[in-house]
């Protein structure tokens, strides 16, 4: 019987036949490629057995290409690869990550072309990543793509998770429905933004996240996206069948493409187990090594900044209300009456430098420190910054003294208002004067529609000024941490110095009348498959018309939600995002944001359901120090976890920061209690969760002086 496979496999390999397979290292998952009738590439995807991916199409539409590469293939090859490895990422959930995959690379001739193409599959434990490679070759050499035509064909009418397909902005809040419900819910699941271009009454975003009736979790997503645009699904409601949706540019096209090149990876993580989900390493290892040699100045940093005073309305990033429009360099900002507003002034700036200083922050970030903020959106300004200019009441040199003086670092502030044209222009000396005053890392922003005018913020031509952005960064030795732009597909393992995003609905859409309660427990599953985000959490306050009167927005969220946030939402780049003077009004919750790590070990995931909840608990890096969050949903619950993740034999205090019994996001938000036990590797918790809420653990081994008195769980 063995000789018989082993003769069946070698048969399936010989040129011109084309059905292949393809299995995981540990067997679970199984892909089938295959070429039909009218010559077009097929593939399938089992987990367990279990039908994940129905027979789906693959292939490119091109331009003015009667032919294109949809049909009329053959394979002529096949070739049959495993590797494994382990890799250290320069920052991360677990200090080092297993890269292992078996893979399968078919060759296709295309008959009446004589071209050829190169689909490239990678099977891992938990899920299939795969991609178009278009060696060089005489009769495809430069193409465009009308549209990718790769498809995911569903087994049957799944729930998802999804946001609105857009070409603008990922700032939505998350709807959970049937896949057959997407058409109805669309209208009502697009809300305002400053930028947005929806498509199709059924076109979604990735990550998208999915869960069968039989208890499978499936997300589609993407990896490594360079030179590419950015890929949505569009989805055949009829035939539960996705299929990839580019984002186009200004013409309508979709890729300029020159062979030798390939796509991303699109991507399959799968499994019965939704912590296992959360667990995958899959689109960071479909990525290209670090290109970095030195990366000891890129260093997770925790931070606080003149931002949510803005955000929420307490004060402005402009500097005067004199100027209808302003003209850099033209401008006099020394003849304008300051409109005494203005939140980046040096007595506030060096107010926030001395409560990083007290607390051991790593960072000021300031918002609104230069230059244009009068006249920064809304009419398609080209010139609209020079980043390096500052208000006259903001003391770059003092300020840059001054903490340098506190051992506080300052973050940068680039908002290009779109204009990708302006910062690439000034991006060179931009950077160098960052370097000069001491500045390390930069948070850009790409608010409102782009310039040039007609290009999409996710378009191939934006997506390379975005990479090209993190690269010149590196040449500086600078950290980028961008807000707007496309979301993460895993780059920032081969580029680490990105060490942050948004690309999502932050936390400043509470100070714009709210997101879901449960928006941080689909986060995880969605946004953050393809890599950290600054969701810029700490909340305290939340009712925003107590300091800002003019603000009604409510932070839906308790108090203990938020700590947990620093744990579950994973990111180096951590803003404590309130005021000051809120978190000195509870110094024993604040203690939390001021303990927990940046960078881990290692990462247990602990209870997760899309939607509902997630626990997960981390180790810090170098240390023996543990640090646990929890959220929950719309609804109360309970969570019970054991503590057998902790080293055995070992004796652990445990300070837990938890939902008082009362505890409500919207009635009672900053309810909470702190309590110190003993815990081992034996002990269980069973802890209450309220609505919009969750719990917080810092974990250190016992001593003598600090466990005395400590009742044991």
């Amino acid at each position: 019987m063995k000789k018989i496979l082993v003769l069946v496999s070698l048969l399936l390999t010989l040129p011109g036949l084309s059905a292949q397979t393809l299995k995981s290292p540990d067997g679970n998952l199984a892909m089938a490629f295959k070429v039909n009738e009218s010559g077009t590439p097929t593939y399938s995807l089992t987990y367990k057995g279990k039908t994940v991916i129905s027979t789906s199409r693959l292939g490119l539409e091109l331009k003015n290409d009667k032919n294109s590469l949809l049909d009329d293939f053959i394979v002529s090859g096949t070739k049959n690869t495993s590797f494994d490895e382990t890799w250290k990422p320069v920052w991360g959930e677990e200090s080092a990550i297993r890269n292992h995959y078996n893979e399968l690379a078919v060759t296709l001739d295309q008959k009446n072309t004589a071209r050829q193409m190169v689909i490239r599959f990678r099977l891992y434990d938990d899920g299939l990543g795969f991609r178009y490679e278009f060696p060089q070759q005489k009769n495809l050499s430069y193409f465009v793509i009308k549209e990718e035509r790769t498809q995911f064909a569903m087994t049957g009418d799944h729930t998802a998770f999804w946001i609105a397909g857009d070409y603008d902005t990922q700032e939505y809040d998350y709807t959970e429905s049937k896949l057959s419900e997407i058409r109805a819910l669309m209208a009502k699941s697009i809300t305002s933004n400053l930028s947005q271009t929806s498509f199709s009454p059924t076109g979604i975003q990735t990550a998208l996240m999915m869960k069968t009736a039989e208890g499978l979790y499936i997300n589609l997503h993407e990896a490594a996206l360079i030179d590419y645009a950015c890929m949505h699904l569009n989805l055949d409601d009829k035939n539960m069948v996705f299929e990839s949706w580019l984002t186009p540019d200004v013409k309508g096209d979709k890729g300029y493409m020159q062979a030798p090149c390939h796509t991303p990876w699109r991507t399959v993580i799968v499994s019965d187990d939704a912590r296992k989900i959360l667990a995958s390493r899959l689109t960071y290892n479909l990525n290209d090594p670090c290109k970095i040699d030195d990366t000891s100045w890129i260093k997770p940093v925790k931070y606080v900044g003149v931002w949510w005073e803005m955000i929420a309305g307490k004060s402005s990033w402009a500097y005067t209300d004199d100027l209808p429009s302003v003209q850099l360099g033209t401008t006099d900002y020394s003849k304008t009456k300051p409109n005494g507003r203005h939140g980046a002034n040096t007595a506030n700036v060096k107010r926030y430098i001395d409560f990083a200083a007290k607390h051991g922050f790593d960072a000021v970030l300031v918002e609104g420190w230069n230059e244009g903020w009068e006249d920064w959106f809304g009419n398609s300004k080209d010139y609209v910054f020079d980043f390096v200019t500052p208000y006259p009441d903001f003391d770059l040199k003092g300020i840059r003294d001054y903490a340098k003086s506190k051992g506080v670092k300052m973050i940068m502030h680039h908002e290009t208002s779109g204009s990708v044209r302006n910062y690439e222009r000034h991006m060179d000396k931009a950077y160098q004067f960052m370097k000069d005053n001491g500045y390390d890392a930069v948070k850009s922003g790409y608010v409102g529609p782009i310039l040039p005018r007609g290009e999409n913020h996710y378009s191939q031509w934006i997506v390379n000024h975005y990479q090209y952005a993190i690269e010149k960064a590196a040449e500086y030795k600078i950290m980028v941490n961008a807000h707007e732009a496309v979301r993460p597909t895993g780059v920032a393992r081969t580029w680490p110095n990105l060490i942050g995003n948004e690309a999502a609905r932050g936390t400043e859409y509470q100070a714009f009348g709210g997101s879901k309660p449960n928006h941080v427990t689909l986060l995880p599953f969605t946004r953050l498959i393809g890599g950290p985000m600054d969701y810029t959490p700490g909340i305290f306050e939340m009712d925003i018309k107590k300091f800002s009167p003019n603000n009604e927005s409510h932070v839906n969220s308790t108090i203990a939600n938020q700590l947990a946030l620093y744990v579950t939402l994973y990111s180096p780049l951590q803003m404590a995002a309130d005021l000051p003077e809120h978190y000195d009004r509870f110094p024993d919750a604040f203690q939390f944001i001021k303990d927990v790590a940046l960078d881990w070990d290692e990462s247990k995931y602990l209870e997760a359901e899309p939607g509902k909840y997630i626990t997960i608990a981390r180790r810090a890096k170098g240390a023996k120090n543990w640090f646990l969050g929890s959220v929950g949903g719309d609804s109360s619950r309970t969570s019970n976890i054991a503590f057998d993740f902790l080293e055995k034999g070992k004796t652990y205090v445990a300070t837990i920061y938890a939902d008082a019994e009362d505890a409500h996001y919207k009635t009672n938000p900053q309810a909470y209690v702190i309590r110190k036990v003993i815990v081992t590797g034996k002990s269980k918790l069973s802890q209450f969760v309220a609505p919009g809420g969750g719990y917080a653990i810092s974990i250190i081994e016992a001593t003598k002086d600090n466990s005395k008195g400590l009742k044991k769980l």
